[in-house]
């Protein structure tokens, strides 16, 4: 608002100075010898005001945008942060159910393959040699394709894939993309 004060006082002092040397009797075309030129400081001053105003909605504007706009990425830095470290805490929570249910299922496999070499075990203790030794050569023979599936996946790496920066997966203990 102080802005506008030097050209209210400014229109003000151009009135009292056309009213003082205006002549004291008026009549007719008089009267437009003083109106004529207070309408025109009066046009003038309202076009400066509005050229004061225009810069200021203006000015205001540009701050405006400037605020919104690191707002904006201040949003966008956090929703990337927050988008990271859920697919972060998604990939762990995948690994580690992976590696659970992959402990559960060696166990289970150990198992069997332990209660079938037992099985064959105590058939040669108890005399029957052929079944014991078929027995034990069929439990060893399981768990040895087994072995070599389980390193044949580690090989290719088939489990457990990572996210890289650039969002796309890639495979753990690959070796990194060349260009």
């Amino acid at each position: 608002m102080l802005k506008f004060l030097p050209g209210i006082l400014l229109l003000q002092v151009i009135t009292v100075v056309l009213v003082l040397i205006a002549p004291a009797e008026l009549s007719g075309l008089g009267w437009l010898r003083l109106l004529i030129p207070v309408g025109i400081a009066g046009v003038l001053t309202a076009a400066w005001f509005n050229s004061m105003a225009a810069h200021h909605n203006k000015d205001e504007l540009s701050r405006l945008q400037e605020c919104h706009a690191k707002e904006r990425e201040a949003l966008r830095i956090n929703a990337e942060r927050a988008k990271t470290k859920v697919i972060k805490q998604a990939h762990q929570e995948t690994i580690q159910e992976v590696r659970r249910s992959s402990t559960e299922a060696n166990i289970k496999v150990g198992i069997a393959f332990a209660g079938a070499a037992g099985i064959g075990g105590l058939l040669l203790l108890t005399q029957f040699i052929t079944l014991g030794l078929l027995m034990l050569t069929t439990a060893g023979g399981a768990l040895g394709g087994y072995v070599l599936r389980l390193r044949q996946e580690k090989a290719k790496n088939l489990l457990i894939t990572t996210p890289t920066p650039k969002g796309k997966p890639r495979l753990i203990n690959a070796s990194a993309p060349t260009k």
